[in-house]
């Protein structure tokens, strides 16, 4: 997805007892309700704060080799399956949902101020158009024996008994050759999943499906996702 949004600059007793335990304890109903899962309803403020998120680590960058830290980190924030660090070759995802999105754009809104010097954010009508949308997307990498060991693939998600299918899945990219240790090539596709198809707070497994019949998943805990 590119940037497609017009820039612009914008300014700067017992009683007593039981009524505070109840509401310490709404409190804390409200932060873990904030705290955990998938955010898929985000008001406008919380908007604004993610793409302040975004933006602020962007703004102290002295180098390239910062911001692609600054980016890496970004993907392991939504990253679910295996970790890269440890096995170069495991199947992973990366979850793109509204945060990762505004986030992602908060850090252009800091490329773009620093090329113009000037302040340059996002007007509201386009952060509402990502608080509207209705998918999850979902980037699956994974590794196989020739270049289009990909080619066909089908996924979805385990929530209990529950099968939740893609409402839309991009063919596999062509193999590309692996560096790391394993299987020769690495490939990657998207799959955008309903938001109000599946539980954004549950623990969940995607399984991949290839033509062969040959099944590869891992397991994702929603709620340390945002």
């Amino acid at each position: 997805m590119c940037l497609g949004f017009i820039l612009r600059r914008r300014k700067h007793g017992v009683g007593l007892r039981a009524f505070i335990v109840i509401g310490a304890v709404a409190m804390w109903a409200v932060a873990m309700d904030q705290a955990h899962g998938i955010d898929v309803k985000l008001t406008m403020e919380e908007a604004k704060k993610a793409l302040a998120a975004g933006r602020e680590p962007m703004e102290k960058v002295n180098s390239s080799k910062e911001v692609k830290k600054i980016l890496q980190q970004a993907s392991v924030t939504t990253r679910i399956g295996a970790d890269p660090e440890k096995d170069s070759c495991g199947a992973s995802a990366i979850l793109r949902t509204k945060r990762f999105w505004l986030e992602s754009f908060g850090r252009k809104e800091a490329t773009e101020s620093n090329k113009q010097k000037q302040e340059i954010l996002m007007p509201d009508e386009k952060i509402q158009k990502y608080l509207d949308m209705p998918n999850l997307e979902m980037e699956v990498q994974l590794c196989g024996d020739d270049e289009y060991f990909a080619e066909g693939v089908q996924v979805a998600l385990q929530q209990g008994s529950k099968t939740i299918k893609p409402v839309d899945l991009s063919p596999a990219e062509k193999g590309r050759k692996n560096e790391g240790q394993g299987p020769a090539y690495r490939s990657r596709f998207t799959a955008r999943f309903a938001y109000d198809s599946f539980d954004p707070n549950a623990k969940t497994k995607v399984k991949v499906f290839f033509p062969d019949g040959k099944l590869s998943e891992f397991e994702a805990d929603f709620s340390k996702i945002k």
